[in-house]
């Protein structure tokens, strides 16, 4: 199959999970949850990973269970130095140079987030696009909802031509229902298995033919 779209997560697929990005988020999300909640500090892990699994993002949670106004949030959370995590990857533009298809972003961060992301990596210009949180409101990844309302904003009206390039297990399952080719980005392990995986995304030559095509996948369950 050759995909019209190729639709990538941000943080912990374009770059390693293991750089602290993510790490100094949480952080920061834990920090909002004791600052505007004054919610004690031994008890904001637990309340953020609640949060999280049960409504998909700690934002979202915020906002049906109190009503938050996303922008802060947001702006607040992702107020970390990235250039201390994040250097240019002139090996991995070159293997998203090399494949022809479009590219966008789809991600449960901010557009701002994103575009901070994409410029320490040395990646401006490669995607056409930024589908962020507040694009797919009020739902998030792994919602199916969400990826509905990214696949309005980007003229998809056929999701079993596009792939996704994903981190997380949760978005890799919603995706594959939905009839998309995911491609698993990270380490392997009997959890999450895409129809195919790669431990980095600079490898994602691996998973096209000559004619870019993607090789095959794992059949559909």
């Amino acid at each position: 199959m050759k995909p019209d779209t190729l639709i990538f997560d941000l943080d912990d697929t374009l770059y390693p999970p293991d750089l602290g990005v993510w790490e100094h988020i949480g952080d920061r999300i834990e920090l909002y949850l004791h600052t505007v909640f004054d919610i004690p500090i031994e008890q904001v892990t637990t309340v953020r990973k609640t949060l999280f699994h049960e409504y998909g993002t700690t934002l979202r949670g915020l906002q049906i269970l109190y009503n938050i106004d996303p922008h802060d949030y947001l702006k607040f959370v992702h107020d970390i130095p990235i250039q201390q995590y994040l250097q240019p990857a002139p090996q991995l533009r070159a293997a998203l140079e090399a494949v022809p298809h479009r590219k966008v972003i789809f991600t449960n961060a901010d557009f701002s987030h994103a575009q901070r992301v994409i410029r320490a990596l040395g990646l401006d210009g490669l995607f056409d696009t930024i589908i962020d949180i507040i694009d797919v409101m009020p739902f998030c990844k792994p919602q199916p909802e969400a990826f509905g309302k990214a696949f309005e904003h980007l003229g998809i009206t056929d999701p079993t031509l596009c792939a996704l390039f994903d981190d997380s297990p949760r978005n890799i399952r919603t995706a594959r229902a939905l009839g998309i080719f995911t491609i698993h980005v990270g380490k392997i392990s009997n959890y999450v298995r895409g129809d195919l995986n790669i431990n980095s995304l600079e490898d994602i030559l691996s998973v096209f033919t000559p004619d870019y095509s993607l090789r095959s996948g794992y059949t559909h369950e």
